[in-house]
């Protein structure tokens, strides 16, 4: 293992052009910043759900909503098939979900039974049964039947009336619309339209009255437990899949090598000595520890200046052993430490000091195309009482130590003269990284192909939510 620095300036000279040509490479770790800053929003950044019935858009002349937008009455006589009764909900149904799921409880079927519950468009013709028009759906109580698109329905499930609960759902996984009658599956239909759909109920003859529910009370269906079961079925294709033996542990180890978590290494080691075979591996699909093991102490060292905030201390380092790497006072990495300087005077207090240490160092990249937005941004902390509940706390947080750490460390790996020019990309991450981001790749492509409706895939919302 080659924990030492190299020379300052190799024989080669490969190892300056190696960070003058990184510099693009580590604008990476700037648009991270920049994630940081509005993570937080786009997260806590819902859908508007359904919480009751649209009195605007109904079939009004032949239906009366009651005072709290939840139960709805056919009052008029049945002359015609178009005298529906027919409402929407007051939002489309949610689609950033696994599934999203409504209940109606039959009060009165009224004189036949009409009763209707499933989706339509924004745009449906609102005297007509759900599922009798193009692009809506419906599961219709007096046959049974479930209509799709026309007038003529087919075999679908029981009949419902007076008393019974029957919801209706969508599972964005399968892509299909599920019903469901007292709290069983009734059974499921491939969901072929696109866009948003409202939660729909319709009634057609005299007295029909159904109340609705948009999750205020409990489900007699378990949602939560067909749910559970739709991500075991997930879970259980995943451990289907076959993969090398050990290549978790050894995804790991380069993991640790690659962030100079050094003392964390040693005792992931130790703790697998004895429970983990030998590795054995094709050649070209091997993986190389060699590169991620170069200066680790150095690099083990600097994240923990880092992350105590020493910045002076790692500043003065990198001037000592990685000369080329500072040498640009204008670089991302530069900036990176003069902005974590500046955030960590801000933490103690001592303003002063940071408007003074800011002028002096921040000003440099002021106007400078990539760095200007950050620049105020940073500045910003200083006009807060408490910039620890400001907008841009994000500063504030141990995961920008970190991430400055990690700035600094690829930057040390680039250094290393036994990477191949075409390999330069190699130390922004490692290779379980790598995988990571092909996983994130492939779930956001799985998902543009149900027209962006299901589950958003957030790897770190993941990890936190199963720890």
């Amino acid at each position: 293992m080659n924990s030492s620095p190299p020379p300052a300036n190799s024989a080669n000279g490969d190892t300056t052009n190696n960070v003058v040509n990184g510099q693009d490479l580590n604008l990476n770790f700037l648009d991270k910043i920049r994630l940081s800053a509005t993570r937080d929003a786009k997260e806590d950044e819902g859908e508007d759900l359904p919480t009751e019935l649209n009195t605007i858009n109904s079939a009004g002349g032949f239906l009366v909503v009651s005072p709290d937008k939840l139960s709805v009455k056919y009052t008029n006589t049945n002359l015609h098939g178009h005298d529906v009764g027919v409402v929407q909900a007051n939002k489309p149904a949610p689609i950033k979900c696994l599934t999203y799921y409504f209940e109606i409880f039959v009060k009165d079927s009224g004189i036949k039974g009409q009763i209707a519950i499933g989706f339509t468009k924004e745009s449906f013709k609102m005297r007509r049964q759900p599922g009798w028009e193009v692009n809506s759906c419906g599961y219709h109580g007096d046959d049974g039947f479930l209509y799709r698109g026309q007038g003529k329905g087919e075999p679908f499930g029981p009949k419902y009336t007076k008393d019974d609960t029957v919801g209706g759902g969508i599972n964005y996984v399968s892509q299909e619309f599920f019903f469901t009658k007292n709290g069983a599956i009734v059974g499921k239909i491939p969901k072929d339209i696109r866009g948003h759909l409202f939660p729909t109920v319709a009634v057609h003859s005299q007295n029909e009255e159904v109340s609705v529910n948009f999750g205020k009370k409990r489900f007699a269906f378990d949602i939560k437990g067909y749910e559970a079961t739709e991500r075991n079925k997930q879970q259980m294709a995943i451990e289907k899949i076959s993969t090398p033996p050990n290549i978790g542990y050894g995804l790991v180890k380069t993991y640790l090598l690659h962030y100079g978590y050094e003392e964390t290494l040693n005792a992931f080691n130790l703790a697998t000595q004895t429970t983990v075979p030998p590795i054995h591996i094709d050649q070209e699909n091997a993986i190389d520890e060699d590169d991620s093991s170069y200066a680790l102490k150095q690099r083990k060292n600097f994240r923990q200046l880092v992350r105590n905030g020493e910045i002076d201390t790692a500043l003065a380092e990198l001037r000592n052993l990685y000369p080329q790497i500072v040498q640009d006072d204008k670089s991302v990495v530069c900036f990176l430490l003069h902005c974590q300087k500046f955030i960590e005077l801000v933490r103690v207090g001592k303003l002063e000091e940071g408007v003074k240490y800011g002028r002096l160092e921040l000003a440099k990249f002021v106007g400078l195309t990539g760095f200007q937005d950050i620049v105020e941004d940073c500045f910003a902390l200083l006009a807060y009482e408490k910039p620890e509940e400001s907008s841009v706390r994000y500063f504030l947080e141990d995961s920008q130590r970190e991430l400055v750490a990690d700035a600094v460390n690829a930057a040390i790996l680039s250094t290393n003269p036994n990477k191949k020019d075409v390999q330069r990309s190699c130390h922004l991450q490692s290779h379980l990284e790598k995988l990571l981001r092909q996983l994130t790749v492939c779930c956001l492509e799985r998902r543009s192909l149900s027209g962006d409706q299901g589950e958003t895939f957030r790897l770190h919302h993941f990890l936190n939510n199963n720890r």
